[in-house]
């Protein structure tokens, strides 16, 4: 049993996988409360499933990029659970974690995957679409729509946190930028329990005090 927690931004996730199935998920937008809600929330999807924190067989988190106080939250809580149960912690980058959610037969170009970094910036990758998956073709770079949406040259689709200025911003731009549906926009916590349970049945190894973030 995998339970995952994303706190890289205001989007919040919880999701419990068991290899077989998703037990449960849960996904909402935090305001600035992501310490007051996390914990309960745990408890509660975990009665809603039967399940105690003795049923678990690993940790997930995301790891960033994100917000400073939103991934400390959520990887202190993580590494609590996993310390605390002598449970390993798995990691993933949020970019990466945004890009699985994107349908691939709805891309049009390269895949850029977008998360909030604060104000009016943006932190985001280009994806290309290899055996496994989605893979990050560049490294994150943290920019604003302003900046980003000239420096364009080619059919790009958009997947993540995408504002209504931004999606006004590309109608402006031009015809070769596009929006995934919202459904495809938010960050699944399932997929980010799938990933861990994935290297965990690989027999990967993850020592929750050596797990950090990157912001």
């Amino acid at each position: 049993m995998i339970l995952a927690l994303d706190t890289a931004t205001r989007w919040l996730g919880l999701a419990l996988y068991d290899g077989t199935a998703v037990l449960a998920e849960q996904g909402w937008r935090s305001h600035n409360t992501q310490t007051i809600e996390l914990v309960p929330a745990i408890q509660q999807m975990l009665g809603r499933a039967e399940l105690t924190t003795a049923d678990l067989h690993a940790i997930a988190v995301t790891l960033g990029p994100g917000s400073y106080t939103g991934l400390r939250i959520g990887l202190a809580v993580a590494k609590g659970l996993a310390l605390a149960h002598h449970l390993p912690l798995f990691g993933m980058n949020t970019l990466d974690l945004t890009a699985a959610s994107a349908d691939r037969s709805q891309v049009t170009g390269q895949l850029m995957a977008v998360i909030e970094a604060g104000r009016t910036r943006i932190t985001l990758a280009p994806y290309g679409w290899q055996k496994q998956g989605w893979a990050m073709t560049a490294d994150p770079h943290n920019t604003t729509w302003e900046e980003l949406l000239p420096s364009l040259t080619t059919p790009t689709t958009f997947v993540g946190e995408i504002t209504a200025e931004a999606a006004k911003l590309m109608r402006h731009a031009g015809k070769q930028f596009h929006i995934l549906p919202p459904a495809q926009n938010i960050r699944r916590a399932a997929l980010l329990a799938q990933n861990a349970w994935l290297r965990y049945r690989k027999g990967q190894t993850a020592e929750a005090a050596l797990v950090v973030p990157n912001y």
